[in-house]
């Protein structure tokens, strides 16, 4: 187990690149929806934008010395960004279903709960040589 400083700047990083990657993501997802693009497809926009900015910054800041190659890491992370951006998008299209509440309002709520289970995925299996 790495030193608890070695964490708490993973911790630090992974908050700063992923708050960047939330930030392409939101902004390019609302921005679509906001001149008539549908939910369901400003989203996945929004998300294939922020997947490089996710990936790179995670892989050279969050989690620098825990990295295997491009080879091994990419497809896990990939994995466990589209986990994280299916989970996102159900629910997401599930709450407008559901809730009365304005879409920027819904995906930022959602997107602070999906990155919980994305750290740990990344921290644990997609950026740890095994």
């Amino acid at each position: 187990m790495p030193p608890a400083d070695t964490h708490q700047r993973s911790v630090s990083w992974f908050t700063l690149i992923g708050a960047i990657a939330a930030l392409v993501h939101y902004t390019a997802a609302v921005g679509l929806e906001s001149v008539g693009i549908p939910a369901a497809w400003a989203n996945p926009s929004g998300f294939l934008l922020a997947f490089p900015v996710s990936y790179f910054g995670h892989r050279h800041l969050s989690f620098p010395g825990r990295t295997n190659s491009h080879r091994q890491s990419m497809p896990r992370f990939f994995v466990v960004a589209v986990g994280g951006f299916a989970a996102n998008h159900l629910l997401l299209l599930m709450g407008l279903q559901v809730f009365s509440l304005p879409f920027w309002l819904l995906l930022g709520i959602i997107m602070l709960i999906v990155a919980i289970g994305t750290y740990l995925l990344s921290r644990y299996w997609a950026f740890t040589a095994r």
